[in-house]
Formats: structure tokens, C-alpha cells, sequence
């Protein structure tokens, strides 16, 4: 039996640049300890998407600003984990819907799992209230401030399969917002990591 309930785990692909905004695990993963109840493993796992290790994490997490071109092996894995059950975050980087982070990971679902499967879910959908109560996707600085495409996005994609999201994907830069030391979080009014923890909670079957 596993000491943890959660570890977080990131994926390396062999295009592109995976390890990008490297205080943001560190971040969340404190998050989990102060508002939940599971036993996280604080460091984290770094497994290669090629790698069969990673069909045995509970979540994963994949981000990069540049372009997504996954190798057979890759492809065959992510497939074999999104329709085992396992639950994959994706992050653009960019906060740019034609950039090409998000033009090249979005055609290979595409090649995976078809044209059609990458949708909008609504704002209403239980991630966003299965932990703490959200109205939709929380905005973020990059966002705000005119990054990227300097679009506001309020929706996430995902794939889902048997009804559960499998695949999020976001546009939003998360990964970049939520890149700080979590002892920095005093200074903040509102905790603008509690959205990961939702995620992490869906994830894991909430």
C-alpha cells in the first residue's frame, strides 16, 4: 500500500521545452497539505511521457511554449493513460490560443483522439465546485495584464471519456501564475492557487 494519496507528476516530451516554471509543483503541492487531508509526497516526479513509469501516476502535468511533436511511443502512452483513468494537465505556456504551443498539442489530440474530442466544458461543470467554489476558470495576471493573445479566456478544453475528464487543457497560464515561492502567498488577499487544488481533487475522483 502507498504511503501517499498524491504525487505530482511532470511530464518530459522530447520536443519542445517541458520544464518550464519550476516553482509552481512546489506551490501546489503546499497547497494540498494546508487545505486538504491527503498525504502528499512534496517532491516532485519527473517521468518521461515515453516512459511506462507514468501510466502509474495519479495526475500529470504538461506544459511548454513551444512546438508539440509527439514520437510514437509518446502517443501510444498518453492514449493507454487517459483511457486506463489517469488525469492529464495541460498548460499553454504562451496564453496564445494560435500560438504554437497550442497549435501543435492540439493537433496531436486531434491524431489521437479525434477532431471532435478537445471541447469547451462549461463553467458549470463540477471541477469547479467539487472542492471550493469557483463561477468558472479564474483569470489570470498574464491574462489581465495583455500577455500572449491579450484575450481573457473564460473556458477551459478537455477530453472526456465515460464522462470524466480525462485531458484539461488550458490557455490561461497557470503554470506562470502559479510559479512563486508558497511561503509568498501571505501577501496575497485570496490564495490564486486554490484552483489547482480543485483540479487535483477532480483528478483524483471528486
Amino acid at each position: 500500500m502507498s504511503k501517499f494519496d498524491f504525487y505530482f507528476t511532470r511530464l518530459m516530451y522530447d520536443s519542445g521545452d517541458w520544464d518550464v516554471d519550476i516553482r509552481m509543483p512546489s506551490n501546489v503541492l503546499n497547497s494540498l497539505v494546508e487545505y486538504t487531508t491527503l498525504r502528499v509526497d512534496t517532491v516532485e516526479r519527473v517521468v518521461a511521457l515515453s516512459d511506462p513509469k507514468m501510466l502509474e501516476a495519479p495526475f500529470c502535468y504538461l506544459a511548454g511554449h513551444k512546438l508539440v511533436q509527439f514520437n510514437p511511443q509518446e502517443r501510444k502512452n498518453l492514449e493507454r493513460y487517459l483511457r486506463g483513468g489517469g488525469f492529464l494537465f495541460v498548460d499553454d505556456c504562451n496564453h496564445d490560443i494560435d500560438g504554437i504551443f497550442a497549435k501543435s498539442f492540439e493537433a496531436e489530440i486531434m491524431k489521437i483522439f479525434g477532431l471532435k474530442a478537445l471541447k469547451k466544458i462549461p463553467n458549470t461543470h463540477p471541477l469547479y465546485s467539487c472542492f471550493f467554489k469557483f463561477d468558472g476558470p479564474p483569470n489570470t495576471s498574464v491574462e489581465l495584464n495583455g500577455w500572449g493573445d491579450d484575450l481573457v479566456h473564460d473556458y477551459l478544453k478537455a477530453v472526456e471519456i465515460n464522462g470524466r475528464i480525462r485531458l484539461l487543457y488550458s490557455n490561461k497560464d497557470y503554470g506562470c501564475e502559479w510559479d512563486y515561492d508558497f511561503r509568498n502567498k501571505r501577501f496575497l488577499a485570496v490564495d490564486n492557487t486554490r484552483f489547482a487544488v480543485n483540479i487535483i481533487q477532480y483528478a483524483l475522483g471528486a
